[in-house]
């Protein structure tokens, strides 16, 4: 008679990480940010007003983003009644950021009135950041930056190509 016995333990899957970071979370369930995407942000922007949106990136890769989320508050306290909050689910950021231009994280993307403004990218110093903050609250709107292939009609007179 053998001595030893196998002892079998039940095997879980690993949990997996939360998609999006608990401080971007953060800004949602404790100071008013709108969750937007790319069906929302629209009518949400054509609200009126300015509006900010924080692109974080993957907290591993770009931990800066993380800090980004806890200064937007900040931002928002010291510019009282300046600008809303929203904040984009971690899985669909990428998409959301192609589409104004944007190709770095962290990333603020400006909008007023339902119009694409500008975008601020990056972690400042808090002097840096306010004044930055307040310069793009106060610039006009503008187009969104493409990836600079220039559309062609296709009704173009082909003796314009050389």
């Amino acid at each position: 008679m053998s001595t030893e016995s196998l002892l079998s333990l039940p095997v879980q899957a690993p949990k997996s990480l939360p998609d999006t970071s608990p401080l971007v979370t953060r800004l949602a369930e404790s100071f008013g940010a709108t969750w937007v995407d790319g069906d929302s942000i629209d009518a949400w922007a054509a609200q009126g007003g300015d509006r900010v949106v924080l692109f974080a990136g993957d907290a591993v890769r770009f931990p800066e983003g993380q800090d980004v989320a806890v200064v937007l508050p900040e931002l928002q306290r010291c510019l009282p009644g300046r600008f809303q909050i929203g904040v984009v689910q971690r899985h669909l950021e990428e998409a959301l950021a192609r589409r104004f231009g944007s190709q770095r994280w962290p990333t603020l993307l400006f909008l007023r009135d339902g119009q694409y403004v500008t975008t601020l990218a990056g972690m400042h110093d808090w002097e840096d950041f306010l004044r930055k903050t307040e310069e793009a609250l106060a610039a006009p709107v503008s187009r969104a930056p493409s990836i600079g292939i220039p559309l062609v009609s296709a009704a173009a007179n082909d003796s314009s190509c050389h």
